[in-house]
C-alpha cells in the first residue's frame, strides 16, 4: 500500500483546547454544524478504511485503489482527530446544498491484477470506508463477499462501484448523512487473468430530503452511529448507573465499618491507657481475624513512596473520568464529535497533574516521608513512563504497516510540549503544596514498635495468587463475536 503523509496543517489542533476552556452553553450553535445555501458545496472528505471486525487498524482511504486526485488536499485537523486516527482528505465527490445528483460519473479506471488482488484481500477482510460530510461520519463496506456451498464451494467476491448518498437538511443545516447500496450489482472481480487490466467506472448519486428533526442529537431513526457493534460504543447511562451503584456500596460498607471500628478503636485506646505496660498482650482480649493485630494495621510500609504515588495517580485518574463525564453530561464537548473525547482527556490529563501531586506528597510526608523530591518524580513517572514505553511498541507497529494509527511526529512533539510544559510543573506545583500542607499522620489506634511476625501462609493466599485473581475479575465477561450481518445489510439499504 502507498503510505501518505500526515495532513498538511497542524495549526487547528489547539482548537478543541480552547472550545473546552471557554465552555458554551448547550445552544443555539450546535459545534460542528455549517448554515448553507441552496447550491453552496458540500465537501466530502475520504477518511480511512479498515477491517470491519477491528476498528482499531485503519488505513488512509487512498491507500487502497479507488478514485484519487492528482493531488491530494489534507483536511486540518485536531488534535483528538489525529488520535483517532483521522487522517481526511478531500475526494473527487462533487455534492451542492439540496441538489440531487443522479449516476454521475466519478472515474474511469483500468486496474492492473495486482491493484485487483489487493481489492479482493480488502473485501475478503470486510473493509469498511468512512467519508465525513460536515462532520457528519458515513460508513459503508468496500464491497460484497458471498460464501454458499460446502462441496462444490461457491467463492464470489465484488466492488461497489456505485454509491448512493442520502442527506437530509432542515432548513440551512445538514443533520444526518448516509450511504447505501440498495438496487446496485457489484462487479465481480472473479475471473482475472494475471497479465488483464480492469476497466471500472466509479458512479454515485445524491438524494436530499427534508427532515422536521432540528438538532443531530435528536434523530434516533437508525442513525449510522450503528453500524459498530454495540460493545464498540460508549453507553453514557451504564457508566453512570455503575458510578452511582458503586459510590453508593462504598457508602453503605464505609458507614457499617465506621460504626462497628469506633467502638472497638475506642476500647483498644482505653485498655491501653489502663493496662500495665508488662501485661500488653493482644490474645487475652479474645479477639480474633485482623483483631489481633490491631497494633499493626497502621504501621508504614516499607514502600512507602510507591503507595503514595499510586494514591496519587488513581487520585488524578478518578478525578479525570469524573470531569469528562460531567463536562459530557453539561454539553461542554460534543461526543459524538470526532477525537473531542480525546481532546477532552488529553486536556484534563494535563491540568490534573496537581491532583496526583498534591495527594502523593501530602501523604508521603504525612508518614514520615523524607525524600518528596524523589517521590513527585515517581508520581509523575508512575503512569506516564510506562505508557509511553508501551505506546512507542504499538506505534512502531502502526508506522511500519502504514496505518493511520500511528501519530506523526508534530502530534508526538505536541504531546510532549504539554507533558513537560503543562502536566510535569502542576505535578510538581501540587506536591510542594502538599508537603507543606500535611500534619503528622494520627492512627486511630497506637502501632507497637515491635512488628508481629506474620506465619507462613499457603501458596493460594500469596499475593501472586491474588494479583491473578483480582486481574480476572475485569475479564470474567465473554468476549464478543460482533458479525455484521444486520449492519451489512442496513447499508443496503437506504434510509427512508
Amino acid at each position: 500500500m502507498t503510505v501518505l503523509g500526515p495532513p498538511r496543517s497542524w495549526s487547528c489542533q489547539w482548537l478543541p483546547f480552547l472550545i473546552l476552556l471557554l465552555g458554551r452553553g448547550q445552544e443555539p450553535r450546535v459545534e460542528g454544524v455549517t448554515h448553507y445555501k441552496t447550491g453552496d458545496p458540500v465537501i466530502l472528505y475520504v477518511n480511512k478504511v479498515g477491517p470491519y471486525h477491528n476498528p482499531q487498524e485503519t488505513y488512509h482511504y487512498y491507500q487502497l485503489p479507488v478514485c484519487c486526485p492528482e493531488k491530494i488536499r489534507h483536511k486540518s485537523l485536531s488534535l483528538g482527530e489525529v488520535l483517532d486516527g483521522d487522517r481526511m482528505a478531500e475526494s473527487l465527490y462533487e455534492i451542492r446544498f439540496r441538489e440531487n445528483v443522479e449516476k454521475r460519473i466519478l472515474c474511469h479506471m483500468q486496474l492492473s491484477s495486482a491493484q485487483v488482488e489487493q481489492l479482493r484481500q480488502a473485501i475478503e477482510e470486510l473493509y469498511y470506508f468512512e467519508f465525513v460530510v460536515d462532520d457528519l461520519p458515513i460508513r459503508g463496506f468496500v464491497g460484497y463477499m458471498e460464501e454458499s456451498g460446502f462441496l462444490p464451494h461457491s467463492h464470489k467476491i465484488g466492488l461497489w462501484t456505485h454509491l448512493d448518498f442520502h442527506l437530509e437538511f432542515h432548513g440551512d443545516r445538514i443533520i444526518f448523512a448516509n450511504v447505501s447500496v440498495r438496487d446496485v450489482k457489484p462487479h465481480s472481480l472473479d475471473g482475472l487473468r494475471p497479465d488483464e487490466f480492469l476497466g471500472l467506472t466509479h458512479t454515485y448519486s445524491v438524494r436530499w430530503s427534508e427532515t422536521s428533526v432540528e438538532r443531530r442529537s435528536d434523530r434516533r431513526r437508525g442513525d449510522d452511529g450503528g453500524f459498530f457493534p454495540r460493545t464498540l460504543e460508549i453507553h453514557w447511562l451504564s457508566i453512570i448507573n455503575s458510578m452511582v451503584l458503586v459510590f453508593l456500596l462504598v457508602g453503605f460498607v464505609a458507614v457499617i465499618l465506621m460504626r462497628v471500628l469506633r467502638n472497638d478503636l475506642a476500647r483498644y485506646n482505653l485498655d491501653e491507657e489502663t493496662t500495665s505496660a508488662g501485661s500488653g498482650d493482644d490474645f487475652d482480649q479474645g479477639d480474633n481475624g485482623w483483631k489481633i493485630i490491631h497494633t499493626d494495621v497502621f504501621r508504614f510500609p516499607p514502600y512507602r513512596g510507591l503507595l503514595c504515588a499510586v494514591l496519587g495517580v488513581g487520585a488524578q485518574f478518578l478525578a479525570l473520568g469524573t470531569g469528562i463525564i460531567v463536562m459530557a453530561l453539561l454539553g461542554m464537548f460534543n461526543v459524538h464529535r470526532h477525537g473531542a473525547i480525546n481532546s477532552a482527556a488529553i486536556l484534563l490529563y494535563a491540568l490534573t497533574c496537581c491532583i496526583s501531586g498534591y495527594v502523593s506528597s501530602h501523604f508521603y510526608r504525612q508518614i514520615g516521608g523524607e525524600r518528596w523530591v524523589w517521590n513527585i518524580i515517581l508520581t509523575t513517572s508512575l503512569f506516564s513512563v510506562p505508557f509511553f514505553l508501551t505506546w512507542s511498541v504499538v506505534n512502531s507497529v502502526h508506522w511500519a504497516n502504514g496505518s493511520t494509527q500511528a501519530l506523526p511526529a508534530t502530534t508526538i512533539l505536541l504531546l510532549l510540549t504539554v507533558w513537560l510544559l503543562v502536566g510535569f510543573p502542576l505535578t510538581v506545583i501540587g506536591g510542594i503544596f502538599g508537603k507543606n500542607n500535611a500534619s503528622p499522620f494520627d492512627a486511630p489506634c497506637r502501632t507497637k514498635n515491635i512488628a508481629r511476625e506474620i506465619p507462613p501462609q499457603p501458596w493460594y493466599k500469596s499475593t501472586l495468587i491474588h494479583m491473578t485473581v483480582g486481574g480476572f475479575l475485569p475479564f470474567r465477561y465473554p468476549p464478543f463475536r460482533p458479525w455484521p450481518s444486520l449492519r451489512f445489510l442496513a447499508f443496503l439499504s437506504p434510509v427512508p
